[in-house]
């Protein structure tokens, strides 16, 4: 059986003038044409040739021994060549472009753009790229432990989990929902800190400084919110994590550091439902 999207050993079984024909040993009726350009030197009737098929513009099967960036249920970051009608043009290094269907995109892409995707076959049997579904396809095999720095894309945000990055482009990683993620885009590369490995192989990142650094960064927001606020914050630190996040974009444990640094610093005041500046 011919396999769309995956390479294959196919057996030489008639040659033309304007290439090869292929096929499998065992069934020699199904063919698909190697053009004269990419056939071997010196190739005879009966050698095998590994080859890559996919579709070509008219819609018709063809082989290639040139190595595309993409095989089907892997992962590739790819170009965004041409925005079309219905989708997008990826450049994936064959002579036809891959089709990114409006459909499958996770946020709209623009010319130029770098982003991560997989390889699937469409109800009409064409080869199709996709920025869903990549989650199950990242490994959980990295090389790397807490306290490394990683470079990662984000591929996905989740309102229950989190911020979903792929580290080197091929292994799974996270940023916890509670960290502040609102100015990334999907398909932003990011430099993280790991947090922890858990025992699946998954990796936790952050984006945030060491304690005691973003500290000093977060007291400053927090600062400038209550001068939003006409200098008086309608909310304590003993508001609910939903309120704090809604309205500083921080975590409650954050917010109780900047609030508390404040304090120390004599720039605050801290009423029974309310903080005030001084």
């Amino acid at each position: 059986m011919l396999k769309l999207g995956e390479y294959q050993e196919l057996t030489v079984v008639k040659r033309v003038a304007f290439g090869v024909y292929l096929a499998e040993e065992k069934n020699t009726e199904t063919r698909v044409l190697l053009p004269e350009k990419q056939v071997p030197a010196d190739t005879k009737i009966g050698d095998t040739i590994k080859v890559f098929l996919y579709k070509d513009s008219k819609d018709r099967m063809i082989a290639t021994t040139n190595t595309p960036a993409l095989t089907i249920g892997g992962l590739a970051v790819l170009e965004v060549i041409e925005i079309g009608k219905i989708g997008a043009f990826l450049n994936w290094g064959l002579e036809k472009d891959l089709f990114l269907p409006f459909h499958e995109m996770t946020r709209k892409v623009e010319a130029g753009d770098e982003i991560l995707v997989t390889l699937y076959i469409d109800k009409s049997s064409r080869l199709c790229a996709s920025m869903k579904k990549l989650y199950d396809l990242l490994s959980k095999e990295s090389p790397y432990t807490e306290g490394d720095i990683v470079n990662g894309r984000v591929y996905e945000f989740s309102d229950n989990f989190g911020t979903f990055i792929a580290v080197d482009d091929k292994y799974s990683a996270m940023i916890p929902r509670h960290e502040d993620c609102s100015k990334l885009r999907v398909g932003d590369v990011i430099e993280a800190k790991v947090t922890k490995v858990k025992e699946d192989g998954k990796l936790d990142v952050t984006l945030r400084d060491k304690a005691y650094i973003q500290m000093e960064d977060d007291a400053e927001l927090v600062m400038q919110i209550i001068e939003e606020f006409a200098g008086v914050l309608p909310f304590t630190d003993k508001a609910s994590p939903e309120v704090i996040k809604r309205e500083t974009g921080l975590s409650k444990n954050a917010f109780k550091r900047a609030v508390g640094r404040l304090y120390k610093e004599r720039r605050v005041e801290i009423t029974e439902r309310a903080i005030r500046k001084v």
